[in-house]
């Protein structure tokens, strides 16, 4: 079996890479996730708003596609007028009737002047008698088709183009029909509208048959009337929704007319269609999908303001365009999830709105199945929820951006002058030297053997030997109290907190993993959160800053936990809010003495147990300040104040920085 072949080629800037994945996806979606906790909701939004892909391409967002698809309507609106429905119609039979006047008066003047006196009265008569019947026709189009019909021409041209325009005007009524029927048939012969009559009866009755319970034959409905629908529907429901947008349509073009000229256009098809069953057939079939699609659209109307006017071919083709333009603007209103956009016949908007919208919702709709293969979301219950390895995403996410904008000098230089003899391997080797641990890495040592060359079999010597290097491990548990109330938001400090918090959790989880850390949120009262939480945590909607409570929960964490014990608490206000002994939780702002003490009271305990506290203030509150300096003095922590742009590059920074200490510390 022959090997795949590949080649390469350098870099130029033409080549295209991978447009869009799943972690893609997850890094748009990390700060709107984060800050609300909600995964459905942010996908909403990312697709509300649109996003790049990867090669900076522009996805369009819902609200663009629901401003082209205003655009559009707009666009219809104000070039047509709808009363060329039946003012062409008009125009054409004010021309038969001027040519047969025309004729009319030649005949006469003939007559005038031949010199015969009998013949000349006769003529005159005559041509009065047929002057006033012209002038006696009714205004409306369908009593000027009745007496053209009744009138014995003189005019063999006026004659003639009468006799094209209602064979015209027959062939587009009933094409609206058609229309409204079938998609497929075009220049109907009288057996093409028998066999159409035959399929509305045919119609009829499985909708009869189906109210009475009873299964209707659908198939063999299809392999006899299959040719009217080329869209081959495959169920009777996705048929009889095909019939409704179109009879709607149809509808939508009546009510969008003045009532003159609805009564126009109704009284012409009465006099050119005289085959009253089809009528029935089209109206019974028309109530009946009615009553099974009320929300197919039968009362929309739209007001043409254009010029350019629209015969009844055109006009049923534009209806058609507006009503599918309605359809999929409600559908998009209605902020669908990514699998929800699925359902969006993407071959009609590329017609109604050309290719980018098109291309921009066929890859929305597969936002979701790509988060889901990727083993990111799942669905519980008809939601979509993070899983662990979302969860895990999530917080790389926020430690990448992070980690991203401190300064690069912040991070580097922290090499050690010798290594430990701990069990975290440093992915280095070195020669063995007397007195190292024999930690021997096979590989490089027999690899060291070979490349001496002195054939097989291997001969190690002394120096061939390599060992392991090890990096000395220290253990540090650690809890996050994040503040969560209301004034967080309100600062705009909520965001950049969680995203520390996510960060820092990630940072462990993936770097130190013997390490500990818990989390801890407060408000009015605290609570301990979990990893799977994190991501959903949003602030409070209560007034308070219960301290005590959050650095009572963390003391009881960290009393579990060996190691070195600190608690990183992110605030930006001062204590208001203490658990009484009643055991109740009591807010007042200012800060009364009862909350201070208190909460000073568990930062004593805390420091009673080797807890270090350090404070990340996110306001300059004089009395925040204060606070914290009293319990920096108690605990003998550290207190950093920080905006919410240089949080991240802060508490990262610091908590690494401790580390790299207690490895000092331990040599």
């Amino acid at each position: 079996m022959a090997r795949p072949r590949f080649r390469y080629s350098p870099w130029d800037g033409t080549q295209r890479g991978f447009e869009l994945d799943a972690l893609d996806v997850m890094e748009e979606l990390t700060d709107d996730l984060l800050y609300h906790g909600d995964i459905n909701a942010a996908l909403r939004r990312m697709l509300q708003q649109g996003f790049e892909d990867r090669n900076g391409e522009r996805i369009q967002g819902l609200r663009d596609i629901l401003e082209q698809i205003r655009r559009r309507r707009d666009d219809t609106l104000e070039r047509f007028d709808l009363g060329g429905v039946y003012d062409e119609v008009a125009e054409e039979l004010r021309e038969v009737v001027d040519t047969e006047r025309r004729a009319i008066d030649d005949r006469l003047r003939q007559d005038l002047d031949s010199g015969d006196q009998r013949r000349a009265e006769l003529a005159q008569r005559s041509a009065d008698e047929r002057h006033l019947e012209l002038d006696m026709l009714p205004p409306d189009l369908a009593g000027q088709v009745r007496g053209l019909e009744a009138h014995d021409f003189v005019s063999p041209e006026a004659e003639q183009r009468f006799a094209e325009l209602t064979e015209k005007l027959r062939q587009q009524l009933m094409q609206q029909y058609v229309d409204q029927l079938s998609g497929a048939v075009q220049g109907m012969s009288p057996e093409d509208m028998a066999r159409m009559k035959d399929m509305m009866a045919a119609l009829n009755e499985m909708l009869e048959q189906r109210a009475r319970g009873e299964e209707p034959d659908f198939e063999g409905f299809m392999e006899e009337f299959g040719d009217f629908f080329p869209e081959n529907p495959r169920t009777l429901d996705e048929l009889l929704e095909i019939m409704a947008q179109r009879m709607a349509a149809a509808q939508a073009m009546l009510n969008s007319m003045t009532p003159e000229q609805r009564a126009q256009l109704q009284a012409l098809s009465d006099q050119l269609l005289e085959d009253m069953d089809l009528r029935w057939q089209a109206d019974q079939l028309g109530r009946n999908l009615r009553d099974a699609f009320p929300d197919a659209g039968w009362e929309n109307a739209w007001s043409f303001e254009g010029a350019d006017p629209l015969d009844a071919a055109s006009a049923m083709q534009a209806m058609s365009e507006l009503g599918d333009l309605d359809q999929l603007e409600q559908m998009l209103r209605g902020s669908p999830q990514s699998g929800a956009l699925g359902e969006v016949d993407t071959d009609r908007v590329r017609e109604l709105l050309g290719d980018a919208p098109a291309a921009s919702l066929e890859r929305m709709a597969e936002i979701t199945r790509m988060l889901t293969e990727a083993g990111l979301v799942e669905q519980k219950e008809g939601r979509l929820e993070l899983t662990p390895a979302g969860l895990r995403r999530l917080g790389q996410n926020a430690l990448a951006e992070l980690f991203g904008k401190l300064e690069r000098d912040r991070l580097g230089g922290h090499e050690r002058e010798r290594m430990g003899v701990g069990h975290e391997r440093a992915y280095q080797t070195k020669p063995y030297e007397y007195g190292d641990p024999f930690n021997l890495d096979i590989n490089r040592t027999i690899g060291n053997a070979v490349m001496r060359g002195e054939g097989s079999p291997v001969a190690l010597r002394p120096e061939d030997f390599e060992i392991e290097q090890t990096e000395q491990t220290v253990r540090v548990s650690t809890v996050l109290m994040l503040d969560l109330s209301l004034s967080m938001p309100m600062r705009d400090n909520f965001l950049p907190a969680k995203k520390v918090a996510m960060a820092l959790h990630s940072l462990i989880s993936m770097q130190y993993p013997r390490d500990y850390m818990g989390l801890v949120g407060f408000s009015e009262v605290g609570r301990i959160l979990t990893a799977e939480q994190l991501p959903e945590v949003s602030w409070d909607f209560v007034y308070g800053t219960n301290m005590q409570h959050g650095f009572q929960l963390a003391r009881q964490l960290l009393a579990r936990e060996g190691g070195t014990k600190q608690i990183i608490m992110i605030t930006d206000g001062e204590p208001t809010a203490h658990i009484n002994r009643h055991g109740e939780p009591e807010f007042h702002y200012p800060p009364v003495r009862e909350t201070v003490d208190a909460t000073l009271l568990e930062v004593a305990r805390c420091t009673r147990d080797d807890i270090r506290i350090n404070t990340f203030m996110l306001d300059p509150d004089p009395g925040l300040q204060r606070f914290v300096e009293n319990l920096t003095k108690m605990n003998r922590g550290r207190a950093f104040f920080t905006s919410p742009d240089t949080l991240g590059d802060y508490v990262l920074v610091d908590f690494l920085d401790q580390r790299r200490d207690l490895l000092k510390g331990r040599r």
